[in-house]
């Protein structure tokens, strides 16, 4: 299933998405939207931002993997393209898997202007935020939800 989860396939299902959404009464199309993305998903959060800047204001992603790499096609490419504000709450093992993540989005929300909470959080593992999740850590998920409302406060 991953190998069909490609960049292009990932803006298409956003683009409709939101497509979807402005079709509903309730939602003013005007006003940016936001996105969170949790393991694989926090890519994904990236792509639809870089793909609609003007549509997405916020992006948050929870213990998400992969999101900066030495491949031409990391996500952290993509900040360049992108007009999101970002949350990028990462795990304690998954920093230890990829040192190099951190420091390289850093590097990229900084060279695209843009502004970014990059945070390891202390005494979690991959999959620490969901409730039924058997890493869950209460503590630390409560706090990169308030961190997350008050990012699209800001963003929204």
């Amino acid at each position: 299933m991953r190998e069909k989860l490609t960049r292009p396939a990932v803006i298409s299902d956003a683009e409709a998405f939101f497509a979807f959404l402005d079709q509903q009464s309730a939602v003013d199309a005007k006003r940016q939207g936001a996105l969170m993305g949790y393991c694989m998903s926090g890519s994904f959060t990236m792509f639809a931002a870089a793909a609609m800047p003007k549509r997405i204001g916020a992006i948050a992603s929870f213990h998400g993997g992969g999101l900066a790499t030495d491949k031409p096609d990391s996500p952290h490419h993509t900040i360049s393209e992108s007009d999101a504000l970002a949350l990028h709450a990462i795990a304690e093992n998954d920093n230890e898997r990829s040192p190099q993540m951190q420091p390289l989005l850093k590097e990229a929300y900084q060279a695209a202007g843009l502004t970014a909470h990059i945070e390891v959080y202390p005494n979690t593992l991959h999959g620490w935020t969901p409730p039924d999740s058997k890493v869950y850590n209460e503590k630390q998920a409560e706090r990169a939800w308030q961190q997350t409302l008050a990012l699209f406060k800001q963003a929204l």
